[in-house]
């Protein structure tokens, strides 16, 4: 109980100083607890939009995908004949029945041409208007569409775009262009994350989506009293047979929710690793906190040793003072997580994606969580400083507080982190040699891992030259008051070191992605540069396939030389050692793509695998199947026959674009697979005659105008997008590691503050003795940038390191430039400087304010 007491009374005597702890403690946990209350309710959302929108059985074709997904390699929706419909009438159980088309490989635009598409990435759906959507959807406004020159759009969508009843809009699919006014607005009766949603009659929807009546790409299937939805499938199924998909309420729900379940999974990972990272730094920051502490309070812990405190009970009473911080700032953590993910579903709103805080979710588990991390996170790292106090013996508190033992790092400390930094780099160049991109990763893992404990090791060490070469550099100008910063950060190296150590690991990573996306980038554009010779490239950003009237469009432009087709679809493939490689992907393209594409070939020309019957393969795909020029290689293609085809030319595995491609000719496609299966284009590439580039870009977006599906680009409008897609994600990246680095910021001016407390006396005496208010603050900045300069070096330097070893990874795989983006790095250094100026503000100030008198007399 005494423990308790002490250490409660401890606890609150400084709280002032444990404050920036508490934040960290408090951030890192709120960055935990937000992603999970975030990523759980999206879950939640979703699992209420498809519970709500699966009917008790569905029938799809056999080639429809479970989650739903209607789109094919021809553009259009698997359909299955109306007379399914009445089959499925018949059977036992069946309440009702009803037949329904709906497509998402559509564009829907207003009378501007503008897409009315969402923004966030999801999709854009077309469908007939049905007895299945009316329980999830209210027609707040106008009617449901009967007739071809009629549709409705839901109400998110008419309210983002300004829709209103009457205007025109667009219906684009590979069927063509529809038109049709808005006759009504209906509002989800459930959250509805983003989707863009347009009801056609069935009969219109009918023939615009697939192009034909008679058929649809569903029978949504309800039970009769008493019958569940298991029995429901056996007794369709008997009617039916098994040429057709079948799938239960919850079976249909299961694979949507599958289908959303890797990207969810993907974005809950990676922010809690970034989570993570701002742990890691919170754990430096306390470290240093509960180390001043106790060096502050030395003769306190000797005084208290003295009249008979045992080295357990010194040792507890700082780790229950530790249980306070971690459970405080815990439980502060949990609700600004709560906070955070509210923020974030706003965020999310402003990017289209709408989630509603009705379905917030907050399981008993996410707390649960939070408390048990940032209480054993906090706990964990004061051990090492409460082991320190226990040490503590009476005799201390005959002396000063500190001890001389904490000026310098101890050679034991300094040896082993040269070892574990060694150790890291021996890994890293591993990984920087290996032959194959899977056995590097490994060594490239547990060298970042290892160099990183090593640099956190002997950081202390590398502190005292560090400092002194950024003091001769940059102090020595401010006269005494420079050396006195210098001296102060050299004071107590351990300091020194984890303060710098916490901004390390920021940006140490910050500097490695920054390396990665610069090659990547500099490495794509140099493969563009050396092996595209087109013009244009024209291609949806969204996946869509390119319509036969958008590729006539193009064809019809005059001032283009050549346009090129290319299309891709997947087969199976029955080589010449008798294995079967099932759904292998084979582009068709026309003969000239061997010009549009300078693929490098170690057999044979390109040109020669789109004569008639003839195709390649890659190098890798050879080896390992024993293929050579002349081998013939069977080919069961997707929707069509199996024909016998000749390897004309063997193809690089290595490379940027196209790497691993196998090629045939349109014409030899056309052989095998009927003209309705046959797959619409994924990409076509145009080149412009002599002198007549500009005109053709010109000419080639107006002749696009009425298709925004697609995008015309040209190589420096290509390069351009690849740059701001990998921007993007590392903007994205940096966003997250700013936590990371805020948390080291906060240790920053901790180690100041506590720093200041410590050396009151000292300030007292230097005041007196003509230090004047401004030099005092200067000098407090200058010891925090030289701090803030340490740990920037050290991160840049490691995380180049980092950056280089994974470049040459990259390089395995075809990205062979190692562009290093030194605009960045010395913007990041300098920035560095800017961060320890700002940390330094609050406890400059309160330093200048000391009463010079009252400093002195302090104990």
């Amino acid at each position: 109980m005494t423990v308790l007491k002490t250490s409660m009374r401890n606890f609150f005597a400084h709280k002032g100083r444990m404050a920036l702890s508490a934040v960290a403690v408090l951030l890192s946990v709120a960055f935990v607890c937000g992603t999970l209350v975030f990523t759980d309710t999206m879950n939640t959302t979703f699992d209420k939009l498809f519970a709500a929108t699966s009917s008790d059985v569905t029938v799809s074709a056999k080639g429809a995908s479970d989650s739903g997904e209607t789109t094919s390699d021809n553009g259009k929706p698997p359909v299955i004949p109306a007379s399914v419909l009445d089959e499925v009438k018949g059977a036992d159980g069946v309440k009702s029945a009803e037949g329904t088309v709906f497509s998402t490989s559509v564009t829907v635009v207003d009378a501007d041409k503008d897409s009315l598409s969402p923004t966030s990435g999801a999709p854009t759906i077309v469908g007939s208007w049905n007895g299945n959507d009316a329980r999830t959807m209210e027609i707040t406004s106008g009617a449901a569409p009967r007739g071809a020159d009629q549709i409705m759009v839901d109400a998110d969508t008419a309210d983002k775009h300004d829709l209103k009843l009457g205007d025109e809009i667009g219906v684009i699919s590979v069927v063509g262009t529809h038109t049709a006014k808005i006759s009504g607005i209906a509002d989800f009766t459930v959250t509805n994350p983003g989707a863009a949603i347009f009801y056609l009659d069935t009969k219109t929807a009918q023939r615009t989506l697939v192009g034909e009546s008679g058929v649809y790409t569903n029978v949504n299937v309800t039970a009769a009293a008493g019958v569940s939805d298991d029995q429901l499938k056996k007794n369709v199924v008997a009617g039916l047979g098994g040429d057709y998909k079948v799938l239960t309420a919850q079976e249909t729900a299961e694979a949507n929710q599958d289908s959303v379940g890797d990207f969810m999974n993907v974005m809950k990972y990676a922010m809690l690793g970034f989570a993570g990272i701002a742990f890691l730094v919170g754990i430096f920051l306390i470290i240093n906190t509960f180390s001043m502490l106790v060096a502050q309070r030395t003769r306190e812990i000797g005084l208290m040793r003295a009249i008979g405190s045992s080295r357990k009970q010194v040792n507890r009473s700082v780790l229950v003072e530790a249980l306070l911080l971690g459970v405080f700032g815990s439980v502060l953590g949990v609700g600004a997580g709560v906070g955070l993910a509210v923020g974030l579903m706003k965020l999310m709103g402003m990017a289209g994606m709408d989630l509603s805080t009705d379905d917030l979710t907050v399981a008993w588990t996410t707390p649960a969580l939070g408390l048990l991390l940032g209480v054993v996170v906090t706990v964990l790292a004061a051990y090492l400083p409460a082991r320190r106090a226990g040490k503590i013996s009476p005799m201390a508190a005959l002396r000063d507080a500190g001890t001389p033992a904490d000026a310098r790092a101890g050679w034991i400390r300094g040896g082993i982190g040269l070892v574990l930094t060694g150790a890291g780099g021996l890994a890293l160049y591993l990984a920087g040699s290996a032959d194959k991109a899977t056995d590097g990763s490994m060594w490239l893992g547990l060298g970042v891992v290892l160099s990183l404990i090593g640099f956190v090791v002997v950081g202390p060490v590398l502190a005292s030259g560090v400092v002194r070469v950024l003091g001769a550099i940059l102090l020595r100008a401010f006269g005494p008051v420079g050396r006195m910063a210098e001296r102060n950060a050299l004071r107590n190296p351990r300091r020194t070191g984890a303060t710098g150590a916490a901004l390390m690991i920021g940006l140490a990573l910050v500097a490695c992605l920054s390396v990665v996306g610069s090659s990547m980038v500099a490495s794509a554009t140099e493969e563009l540069d050396k092996t595209v010779g087109t013009d244009f490239i024209i291609q949806s950003d969204t996946g869509q396939v390119i319509t036969p009237q958008a590729v006539e469009a193009v064809k019809n432009t005059p001032e283009l030389e050549r346009v090129t087709e290319y299309k891709w679809t997947k087969a199976d493939f029955t080589t010449p050692d008798g294995r079967t490689s099932k759904d292998t992907a084979i582009t068709a393209a026309d003969p000239t793509y061997a010009t549009d594409l300078r693929v490098e070939t170690v057999a044979g020309k390109l040109a020669d695998a789109y004569e008639p019957g003839a195709m390649s393969v890659h190098e890798d795909y050879a080896k390992d199947h024993g293929i050579k020029l002349g081998s013939k290689i069977d080919v069961a293609f997707k929707d069509g026959e199996t024909g016998s085809l000749t390897v004309r030319a063997i193809t690089s595995s290595e490379g940027v674009i196209d790497a691993g491609a196998m090629y045939t000719s349109i014409e030899t496609l056309a052989r095998y697979v009927p003209a309705d299966r046959m797959p619409l284009d994924t990409l076509v590439f145009a080149s412009a005659k002599d002198g007549q580039q500009d005109a053709a870009y010109k000419t080639l977006k107006e002749s696009l105008h009425d298709y925004p599906q697609y995008t015309v680009r040209d190589q420096t409008d290509y390069k351009e997008a690849l740059q701001d897609q990998i921007g993007q994600l590392l903007n994205m990246i940096y966003g997250l590691l700013a936590l990371a680095i805020v948390v080291a910021i906060l240790g920053v001016v901790n180690t100041l503050a506590l720093s200041v407390v410590e050396r009151t006396r000292e300030i007292g005496l230097m005041r007196a003795i003509g230090l004047s208010r401004r030099q005092l603050r200067r000098m407090i900045r200058m010891e925090s940038v030289v701090i803030a300069l340490f740990g920037a070096l050290l991160g840049l330097g490691l995380g180049m390191g980092w950056g280089a070893t994974a470049q040459q990874l990259l390089a395995l795989e075809g990205l062979k430039v190692l562009d290093i983006p030194w605009p960045t790095i010395t913007g990041v250094f300098i920035g560095s400087a800017f961060v320890g100026l700002f940390a330094a503000l609050v406890p400059a100030f309160r330093a200048g304010r000391m009463n010079v008198l009252n400093a002195i007399a302090t104990e």
